[in-house]
């Protein structure tokens, strides 16, 4: 039901999803930030939400690949995976979080060109010239996402990078408890604690600017996380699956939530299912579904899957001052969508050619590190 290339352990259709999720944020953000809009597309939080969505599924994914092996039961699993996935995250993440704290002042000078330009509420400067020890130290240990000062504290957009973070750091005890239950009550068990501690911190009083607490997020990570537990079930139990899937994410959490926001999640998960189980629907379907399937896992999709951790970084610190460069050059002689389309015909060049840069020498060579700090030595004969 499923492409799993066999030498990879990789479903190429993923790949595609990814690097549609990075543009997604890009571009959403380019029109915030030029003031031509489009519903949907211009909504950069929705992408985020597919990010998380296909990071539930990845984690479940690949642990099954690697279950006969490192089972959950065994600490050593735990230990494995959090260094493969620190070391798969943090050095780039490091490398462009000194550069945004060093950068910081500029970007915020860009960023008030901008909100002036188009009369909205300023930004805080904070946001963007905290260079303190505390919020560094926070954001290196990915703790800003537990605190909400802190939480929307750099030029990035990392609130969601802690909340990776965070879920990571909670997913062994989370594969017992599944494991214990089955999927579909423990699943079940996991959104409703999620539930009830974001209604907790509401009522406290305690509110994020961003949803970089998991709780918030919680329900979405399950989403995912059912549909690769739906790989080794039945057609009949894959769409129970999903009709749960379906259930999570319209659970008005996490943002500001809208009726139109509910549905594009419900278009999310339904568009996710169809990629992975084409073969569980009716032929009219499955060929066209298999066919993008295979498109969405060529090189090139692969390839900017690849870059999309990068680019996600990497955009804001890019995309701001050309902005604010376009604003102050041609103010409101040019239309809002002029500046739109000069703004990504400007920014995704540069954006992808960094992301190239960095994927090549700083997160190729941090996964290489995981690898080998990971690696099973044979026992001696």
């Amino acid at each position: 039901m499923a492409d799993v290339s066999s030498s990879s352990g990789r479903i190429g259709s993923l790949d595609g999803l990814r690097g549609l999720a990075a543009l997604w944020v890009l571009v959403g953000h380019a029109m915030l930030l030029t003031g031509w809009h489009l519903p949907l597309i211009g909504d950069p939080d929705l992408g985020v939400d597919l990010f998380i969505m296909l990071s539930g599924f990845l984690m479940v994914f690949h642990y099954q690949l690697r279950e006969s092996r490192e089972p959950w039961t065994e600490v050593s699993t735990w230990s494995s995976f959090w260094t493969r996935r620190f070391f798969r995250i943090a050095p780039l993440y490091y490398v462009i979080l000194a550069i945004a704290i060093a950068l910081g002042p500029i970007i915020f000078q860009s960023r008030m060109v901008i909100d002036h330009f188009l009369n909205v509420t300023p930004q805080l400067p904070e946001r963007y010239l905290d260079g303190s020890l505390e919020n560094i130290a926070l954001h290196v240990s990915f703790l800003f996402g537990l605190s909400p000062g802190h939480a929307f504290r750099t030029p990035l957009p990392d609130w969601s990078i802690s909340l990776e973070m965070q879920f990571y750091a909670v997913l062994p005890f989370l594969m017992l408890f599944v494991q214990r239950l089955g999927w579909l009550r423990g699943s079940v068990g996991i959104v409703v604690a999620g539930v009830l501690f974001a209604t907790a911190i509401r009522i406290a009083g305690i509110n994020f600017p961003m949803p970089a607490f998991l709780p918030l997020k919680m329900h979405v990570f399950a989403a995912g996380m059912l549909l690769a537990a739906a790989l080794n079930t039945s057609r009949e139990r894959a769409f129970v699956h999903y009709l749960l899937a379906l259930m999570f994410v319209a659970i008005p959490i996490g943002g500001g939530m809208t009726l139109l926001r509910e549905i594009v999640r419900l278009g999310l998960v339904t568009a996710f299912f169809a990629l992975i189980f084409h073969a569980h629907l009716p032929r009219p379907l499955a060929g066209p579904l298999n066919r993008i399937s295979d498109f969405m896992g060529n090189r090139f999709c692969h390839e900017l899957g690849e870059l999309s951790f990068g680019a996600y970084l990497i955009h804001l610190l890019i995309m701001q001052p050309v902005i604010a460069q376009l604003m102050q050059a041609y103010g409101h002689s040019i239309s809002d969508f002029q500046r739109f389309l000069l703004s990504i015909a400007i920014t995704i060049p540069i954006v992808y050619a960094l992301s190239a840069i960095g994927h090549r020498f700083i997160e190729m060579q941090g996964q290489k590190v995981g690898r080998m700090l990971t690696r099973r030595r044979a026992p001696a004969v």
